[in-house]
């Protein structure tokens, strides 16, 4: 939450205060529109706005399907059951400044725009640092990152690790899948990435439909270089025939500045993110 208060002196009609309130208001606007264009977040994360201490965001197995049953045969029950269930906590954020009589008197307008301007730029690279803060945390395997002072999880609903090689199905604890994978970057480690998670099932062994479409790296000169290379030519410049690459088109690569260039003393490969929205 970022709020900035203006303030006129009591039963002083046009003052300094007056006159700055409106053009100082209008470049923090303008500045809080172009931050929020370049920034990741809304790729990245599911934002939504709330007005409660917390909410509750669970989900439901599917249906087992149709069966056959011949002529006149009676209509199977199906059913659908409670799935994994997550409790989200909201936190408030604050921050403040305040411009002194004195630096009113003695500054131009440009200048008093110094700290709204810094003020403003603070606010947008705090949400930027807190979300590649809980990237990075879940990619090292952290279950909870300390940021600001505060704990946060990095979670899923099932309370392991947002990437995890073993999240178990609510219906079978022995039916594990892996949303975690390392290796070098590669057209071949990337369409096999890419197949692994388009295997994807939900808890009764149905196939989720995943479509991967983003790759999310840092900004890593040489990495930039072998995704772009990977997915943004529609010919293979690596053969001798240039054959189709059939990656060409299918990604969006988001360079993200405030992600760690290394985790775990490597650099980190790749993430993907799906089509639907739920980050892998």
């Amino acid at each position: 939450m970022a709020g900035i208060s203006f303030t006129e002196g009591s039963g002083v009609n046009d003052s300094v205060f007056g006159k700055c309130q409106a053009p100082i208001r209008m470049f923090i606007e303008k500045r809080g529109e172009a931050f929020e264009q370049m920034s990741m977040l809304k790729h990245l994360f599911d934002i939504n706005d709330s007005r409660h201490f917390g909410e509750t965001i669970g989900s439901m197995t599917a249906m087992k399907g149709f069966q056959p049953v011949g002529e006149n045969g009676e209509y199977p029950v199906d059913y659908m059951q409670e799935g994994y269930k997550k409790v989200l906590i909201n936190m408030t954020w604050k921050d403040s400044f305040s411009l002194s009589r004195e630096i009113i008197d003695d500054a131009t307008v440009m200048d008093l725009r110094r700290q709204p301007e810094a003020f403003t730029a603070g606010y947008y690279r705090t949400r930027e640092r807190f979300g590649a803060a809980l990237y990075a945390n879940a990619m090292l395997g952290n279950t909870a990152m300390t940021f600001r002072g505060k704990t946060f999880p990095t979670t899923a609903a099932d309370e392991l690790c947002l990437f995890s090689k073993s999240h178990p199905s609510i219906l079978d604890a022995k039916f594990l899948q892996s949303n975690q994978f390392a290796d070098e970057f590669s057209e071949d480690a990337l369409a096999a990435m890419e197949s692994a998670m388009q295997g994807f099932k939900g808890d009764t062994g149905e196939v989720l439909d995943v479509h991967p479409d983003t790759i999310l790296i840092p900004n890593v000169g040489e990495l930039k270089r072998a995704v772009l290379a990977a997915v943004g030519s529609e010919l293979d410049p690596e053969t001798s025939n240039n054959a189709i690459n059939f990656q060409a088109g299918l990604w969006n690569v988001l360079v993200w500045n405030y992600l760690p260039k290394t985790i775990g003393g490597k650099i980190k490969r790749k993430m993907i993110r799906n089509a639907d929205g739920v980050t892998d």
